[in-house]
């Protein structure tokens, strides 16, 4: 049972993501007045969701979160990549930097202005640009070409992100949340509340 607190905090979310959402696809490009943009905030507060399920191939890279013969996720939305949105330490659902008709999900380890440093002497150090974030596998045993992260493909383009992972289903009987910086599980508690359906993630898995 979901208190009313909680669904208050979930409709707070919830208006925010809409409120943005509307800006960015519409209003933000001259196509919409005032009037209208009202309209489709108050279209995507009712009739939208703040995650959707994905489902993983699986793979060593990000275990336990994700196993290796695959399972669901479920992402929450982010239609504002700002520094109050996502942050490090979050596991986040991307683009596949080689191959652009897959997604990845790998952990935050830095965003835009960090300086990163390698153990290397022979590499220089550099600072992350405007919207690019280095993200990192969990598995730490696994050499950089295995684990498939920044320290292979380099920066990534913050628009590659789709959304933080916020709970794995690896199988029936094996699933839980995610593990994500302090800040985003705050956030995304409500969320999880009133949108986590284990059973409907466990009867459209294909592990």
């Amino acid at each position: 049972m979901v208190s009313l607190s909680t669904w208050f905090r979930y409709a707070a979310h919830k208006f925010e993501y809409s409120i943005s959402l509307s800006w960015k696809q519409k209003y933000n490009v001259g196509q919409i007045n005032s009037t209208e943009l009202t309209d489709a905030i108050w279209k995507n507060f009712f009739q939208g969701k703040l995650t959707f399920a994905h489902w993983t191939k699986g793979g060593e890279a990000m275990a336990p979160i994700e196993s290796p013969t695959g399972g669901t996720l479920l992402v929450r939305k982010l239609a504002n990549l700002s520094p109050t949105q996502v942050f490090i330490g979050d596991v986040v659902l991307l683009k596949d930097p080689e191959k652009s008709d897959d997604l990845i999900i790998r952990r935050l380890a830095a965003l835009e202005g960090y300086e990163m440093v390698s153990n290397d002497e022979k590499d220089e150090s550099f600072v992350l640009e405007k919207d690019q974030c280095w993200v990192l596998a969990d598995n730490q045993a696994l050499k950089p070409k295995e684990a498939r992260d920044s320290r292979l493909f380099g920066p990534v383009p913050m628009t590659d992100i789709l959304g933080r992972v916020i709970y794995s289903l690896r199988t029936a009987v094996d699933h839980g949340p995610v593990e994500n910086s302090g800040m985003a599980m705050k956030q995304d508690g409500p969320v999880l509340a009133v949108e986590l359906d284990v059973e409907e993630m466990a009867k459209n898995n294909k592990a």
